[in-house]
């Protein structure tokens, strides 16, 4: 089921792509999705895949959309608004969609002439295959119909989970933003482990992959905390008792808690730096 609804994505590249292969003949037609970018060839494989118009630079076509997503680097944000600031001063007021890391609401409103229809997302890269989960925060300036509508777009490409508070965002970027690249981590630990233990590397990589997809999936299924699934599969005196024993005295978990902070963290610093 499609609606009218008309959508501009400033910028073009995986995670804009990933939208609007989950938009695109579903939640509108692709025709109705325009998309700004330098990039020649990647507004060409958008236009060729999904229909959608494009320019290399923003226009007057701004001026006739009800959402525009700004999927652009944290460091290219300022002098996309100063390109957006002209198209914002008509009758309409279309709903503002960020997806990038760091730039706080307050600082994007304030590039774009104090405006207030602004919600911050923070999506992650499942997206690509329609899995992912995005934190949002609605700014003051939006209605609960433009709510309904952004939960809408990011529920195409996988979950949401809606915050009460945007200081939330720099952990939920900590957690599940760069979470993916621990999961790949991890699964790049237990395949160098197999190697090891004389198993094939293709050997490794179906059974490292194959246990995190069903381990992943055994908990989304389950209503038990992962703790009891964890303890469920940990006999005492067994093998997976002696690994997980090795992984508390290397203090494993304590490193990866640190870790999820200091990305939380470093959220919090470049908000600031590039607040500035």
């Amino acid at each position: 089921m499609t609606t009218e609804l008309n959508i501009a994505f400033v910028g073009g590249g995986n995670m804009a792509a990933a939208l609007i292969a989950g938009l695109a003949g579903k939640l509108t037609l692709g025709g109705n999705i325009h998309v700004i970018d330098p990039h020649a060839p990647a507004l060409e494989k958008l236009q060729a895949q999904f229909g959608v118009t494009t320019a290399i630079a923003a226009g007057d076509a701004l001026r006739t959309v009800d959402v525009i997503v700004l999927a652009v680097k944290p460091q290219s944000m300022r002098e996309v608004a100063a390109q957006l600031l002209p198209f914002l001063d008509g009758e309409r007021a279309p709903l503002i969609l960020s997806i990038a890391a760091g730039i706080r609401a307050a600082d994007l409103s304030r590039w774009l002439g104090d405006y207030r229809a602004i919600v911050r997302c923070m999506p992650n890269t499942p997206a690509l295959i329609g899995m992912g989960i995005t934190g949002m925060v609605a700014s003051s300036g939006v209605s609960e119909e433009q709510k309904k509508t952004a939960d809408a777009i990011l529920r195409a490409v996988g979950q949401t989970v809606w915050l009460d508070d945007e200081a939330k965002i720099d952990p939920v970027t900590a957690v599940s933003g760069s979470g993916p690249a621990y999961v790949f981590y991890f699964i790049e630990a237990m395949q160098q482990a197999a190697a090891e233990l004389g198993l094939t590397p293709e050997q490794g990589t179906q059974l490292a992959i194959a246990t995190f997809t069903g381990a992943a999936q055994l908990a989304a299924n389950s209503s038990e905390p992962v703790s009891l699934l964890r303890e469920r599969v940990t006999s005492k005196g067994g093998t997976t008792y002696a690994a997980l024993t090795s992984m508390e005295e290397s203090g494993v978990k304590a490193a990866i808690v640190k870790g999820i902070k200091a990305a939380a963290q470093r959220g919090r610093e470049m908000g600031e730096e590039l607040g500035k």
